[in-house]
């Protein structure tokens, strides 16, 4: 009996010094580490800033381009006609000619401002993809850091029931020197002990996980001392009204505002496809200079004077304009604008699905959320009942007025107490958070 009593008293021992060993951490903090180190958050952190990058007027087209040209022209001809003035003769020509070539479109339907709006919207589909993205790592951490509390307070009170377990023994021993108690009663307690130490021992490994898995979700990977919680799981808890959830819904729920921003892109691809029925106007501008260079073998027959080389250049400047107007495409802009109509509409229902779906989701959330909370009030008078049922028990159960066998099946009856508390509370604090996802309260 004393082995095993010894043995439950170091397993503690040891657990307080694994305790002693981890690195307590408030929820802010975790977020914070979580954020920083997803992944998912970086990569839409760096599509924002290639958003950013291109929402620029330059790249719209607006302004003209300029370009320096640079081309050399040579060539080698030789020429071999023994009927002519001069039988083989070798020519030779170099020519170097540096331009600036100006290219201006003065006016394309529009099309600039509307360039511009969908360069801002893509940059805002950045920013709501990165708004998703944080939204669920806060919900990752929130969910692992509670879940760990919650285990962390099983393993609580499952090292008072250990505990009431060894006084147990102590009364049986006592009783056994007086003679009111035997060889039963001392298997009986340990036979309680021995289960409540499994038990210890399975929820240990089950806190250990539950801290495995909130070090996952913040995306820690290096080996070492583990996080812990040090705050503990609040048990009060706010009253929603339905009406204010879905005004907050409609406003401000993540996705919802990435479907806004699809369909605002969609209605300006409508106005891009329409403005192909206007014309385009634009100004193409110049300068070049080129500087030749010519050199014939053989010697002027008239002159009798070798030809040797010869230098020319040339000057060239210009400016001109064109309009361009498309007559008939074989219904191509109108195809292509009613494909940008059917698509628009296509983002609206997609608005409207979603609006649908996450009403129907907010009231289960919502409906799910108040039993809960009924059900932690329950929960609560229970445990209530049961601590107050185990302090008269136990003074019974010294007082050899009630059996082993009752005071265990009242012992047993405040564990499952606790345990469905907290995971109650647990589960009111899950519904909560699905609340405030759906809503949009987690990333502001």
């Amino acid at each position: 009996m004393m082995k095993h009593t010894i043995s439950i008293v170091l397993l503690v021992f040891l657990f307080c010094l694994t305790a002693m060993g981890q690195k307590p951490i408030s929820l802010s903090e975790a977020i914070e580490i979580a954020l920083a180190n997803n992944y998912q958050i970086q990569i839409a952190e760096r599509n924002i800033a290639i958003a950013e990058t291109n929402n620029t007027l330059l790249a719209t087209g607006r302004y003209p381009r300029v370009d320096f040209n640079l081309r050399s022209n040579n060539s080698y001809t030789r020429t071999n006609n023994p009927a002519g003035f001069i039988p083989l003769v070798n020519n030779i020509s170099g020519g170097l000619t540096p331009s600036v070539d100006a290219q201006w479109i003065v006016f394309d339907g529009f099309k600039f401002r509307i360039r511009k709006n969908q360069l801002e919207q893509n940059e805002n589909f950045s920013r709501s993809q990165t708004g998703i993205a944080v939204e669920n790592t806060i919900r990752s951490v929130m969910l692992a850091y509670y879940q760990a509390i919650v285990q962390k307070e099983q393993l609580g009170v499952l090292e008072s029931v250990l505990e009431l377990d060894r006084e147990r023994i102590k009364n049986d021993k006592i009783r056994a020197e007086y003679g009111q108690g035997g060889r039963f009663a001392e298997v009986q307690s340990t036979d309680a002990l021995l289960n409540d130490s499994t038990t210890y021992l399975i929820q240990t490994n089950t806190y250990e996980n539950a801290l495995r898995n909130l070090k996952f979700a913040m995306g820690v990977d290096e080996p070492g001392l583990p996080y812990a919680p040090s705050e503990a799981l609040e048990d009060s808890f706010d009253s929603y009204a339905l009406a204010d959830l879905k005004e907050k819904m409609l406003a401000d729920n993540n996705s919802l505002k990435q479907l806004y921003i699809n369909s605002e892109l969609a209605k300006l691809n409508v106005d891009l496809q329409a403005s192909d029925r206007y014309p385009t106007i634009s100004l193409n501008s110049g300068i070049s200079f080129t500087e030749s260079v010519f050199w014939q073998s053989g010697t002027n027959p008239f002159t009798q004077e070798a030809f040797g080389s010869d230098f020319s250049n040339n000057l060239n400047f210009y400016v001109n304009g064109a309009l361009t107007y498309p007559i008939y495409d074989a219904g191509a802009r109108k195809r292509n604008k009613r494909t940008a109509e059917i698509e628009a509409d296509i983002a609206r229902l997609n608005i409207e699905d979603l609006k649908r779906s996450l009403e129907s989701q907010l009231e289960i959330a919502l409906a799910d959320y108040e039993n809960r909370l009924e059900i932690l009030k329950l929960t609560e008078r229970l445990i209530d009942n049961a601590q107050e049922n185990l302090g008269i028990a136990e003074e019974r159960f010294k007082g050899a007025q009630i059996s082993s066998f009752d005071y265990r099946t009242i012992q047993l009856a405040y564990l499952n107490a606790n345990q469905a508390r907290l995971n109650a509370l647990l589960n009111v604090k899950n519904a909560e958070i699905e609340l405030i996802r759906l809503t949009g309260g987690l990333v502001r």
